[in-house]
């Protein structure tokens, strides 16, 4: 197919206004006008020509290297291949028509190779947006890939094209999140302050309430609290991309997936920590968790639970707080799945927060859909339940709303997981118990079952998880009277000889008077008086030697 290049000018005849072309006098001199290329390309399906033309070269050289980038590119199909020919026409004819550059030629070799479209001009964020509305499966995931595109990928990547996505514009990503959250912490930081210090300005006198108006204005500007991309976000972000992305090269639209590529930081599984006198009072002090999950004591879970005995939802607390079900799972529980005679309970359905609507959907994971042993306090608890909800649905009439779960409203309607956890917070706060997530109370039932002597896979069996691997780095933690028995054991499997001087030495020290109160004088030998570490009716069941009988009995 033939090519050339040429010089022009765009002169005209002063006379009759008509183009000069050839005969321009001025081109005598090579820096008078400019060069221009053109290239047969092969005819369209209906025999008419087409060619690519550009002008506007400075030089010839610059003009014969495009003459020659078309001409490799033409040169990519073989000469049996005349669909791939045709193909590479339609792209150069886009190119001239666009004033676009000219494609890359390895590039275009990559995408004719592998049958992709040559002329795509697709962006990340169009193909995201497609990705997205064919997208199937929970529509808690959905949301969740919704939010990452909205927030952190669209906002950055959007506008590259999606065949030119490298792992490098992955990292740029990431860096400037992590940029972001520093921006936050110190926003966070400097608007916490200023609460801090309105508060210490006294209302009355009139400085004092014109500086208070003044700090008021100060922080009504500052940016609100937000919350800071921590590692398991960023990856998840990550996760929502690179299937996107599998989907694009499913589709034939790429060939290289850069997000399995880009590298993060480890999002470790946060440690479950047990509420300690030394943690409380360092969280006293200063208002810090020492882990974003942390579990109460026995102790804690029974004044929680003897504080609660008489509110609505007690039977739900006390489930989840001995057979650790999820709050979706507790509120989603049906009657029909529940067997109080021989006292097992199967989790079938959950309840799904999206945004602020509810739906009904199957267990979190396959091992969610499990079938869980109650014992029998919580029979008990269910059965005052469930006489309660008969009254209710007898004092309602026809304006009961008959769901046909454990758990509902006073006129029968489905809870709302978030008011749950709100009223979890509510109650106990009116004891100042330390702070716990509603969902921490199920982290308390895998330690509290791990403490009484089950094994990790009937943990694993009764939280319903996937993995034991989740069971074992997150859900159960040591209780200090656990801990404490586990390092006696230890100390005393290795024989020391000074246990026997130790021996002889305490023969030889005198003994105390018997006549002497072991008792400080000011102290309740009864031990009635309960603090916040002390046994409960509810934590006597879990503390009690199998030989003894619990007092609560």
């Amino acid at each position: 197919m033939k090519g050339s290049t040429h010089r022009r000018c765009y002169c005209r005849d002063p006379k009759t206004g008509k183009p000069l072309g050839k005969s321009c006098p001025k081109l005598t001199n090579r820096k008078h006008g400019s060069y221009s290329v053109r290239q047969e390309l092969p005819p369209r399906e209906d025999g008419t020509r087409r060619s690519f033309s550009r002008a506007g070269y400075d030089t010839l050289k610059a003009a014969q290297t495009d003459l020659d980038h078309i001409r490799a590119l033409i040169g990519l199909a073989d000469t049996d291949a005349p669909e791939d020919l045709a193909r590479i026409a339609e792209l150069l004819e886009k190119v001239a028509d666009e004033k676009a550059p000219l494609p890359d030629i390895e590039a275009t070799r990559r995408r004719l190779n592998h049958g992709l479209d040559l002329t795509s001009r697709l962006t990340v964020g169009e193909w995201l947006d497609t990705w997205l509305a064919g997208k199937k499966g929970r529509q808690s995931a959905i949301s969740r890939d919704e939010s990452n595109i909205r927030v952190h990928l669209k906002p950055r990547i959007g506008s590259i094209r999606l065949d030119r996505l490298r792992v490098a514009h992955l990292s740029e990503v990431f860096e400037a999140i992590a940029e972001a959250n520093v921006e936050i912490a110190e926003g966070n930081a400097a608007r916490r302050k200023a609460i801090e210090d309105l508060a210490h300005v006294p209302w009355k006198g009139r400085e004092h309430r014109a500086r208070r108006k003044t700090m008021k204005a100060a922080i009504a500007e500052m940016e609100p609290y937000r919350r800071i991309v921590g590692p398991a976000t960023r990856h998840r972000v990550r996760s929502t991309l690179r299937a996107a992305l599998n989907a694009a090269i499913a589709q034939q639209l790429i060939t290289f997936n850069p997000a399995a590529h880009v590298e993060l930081e480890a999002g470790k599984r946060p440690k479950a920590l047990v509420w300690t006198e030394e943690r409380i009072l360092h969280w006293t002090r200063t208002g810090e968790k020492p882990s974003p999950v942390m579990v109460w004591t026995p102790g804690h879970t029974g004044l929680f639970l003897d504080h609660v005995a008489g509110d609505r939802l007690y039977a739900l607390f006390h489930l989840i707080a001995f057979r650790g079900l999820r709050r979706g799972e507790a509120c989603g529980q049906k009657w029909t799945d529940t067997n109080l005679d021989a006292g097992l309970l199967t989790v079938a359905k959950q309840l799904v927060v999206d945004g602020w609507e509810v739906y009904e959907d199957d267990p979190k994971t396959d091992a969610g859909a499990r079938t869980i042993a109650l014992d029998s306090d919580t029979v008990q608890a269910l059965k005052r339940h469930r006489s309660q909800q008969d009254k209710d649905r007898v004092e309602w009439g026809s304006a009961w709303v008959e769901t046909g779960r454990v758990f509902t409203r006073e006129n029968g309607e489905m809870l709302h997981p978030a008011n749950v956890t709100r009223r979890f917070i509510e109650l106990y706060e009116e004891i100042a118990l330390p702070p716990v997530r509603l969902h921490d109370l199920r982290h308390g039932a895998a330690t509290l079952a791990h403490a009484a002597g089950a094994d990790l896979k009937d943990i694993q069996e009764m939280l319903g998880h996937s993995s034991i691997t989740i069971t074992a780095d997150t859900y159960t933690s040591l209780l200090p009277e656990a801990d404490l028995a586990i390092a006696e054991a230890a100390a005393r499997l290795v024989p020391r000889a000074r246990a026997v001087s130790e021996g002889a030495a305490s023969a030889e020290a005198p003994k105390p008077d018997k006549t002497q109160n072991p008792v400080p004088i000011d102290a309740d030998p009864s031990g009635d008086v309960r603090e916040i570490n002390s046994p409960s009716a509810h934590a006597s069941l879990t503390q009690t030697a199998p030989d003894e009988m619990p007092e609560a009995e």
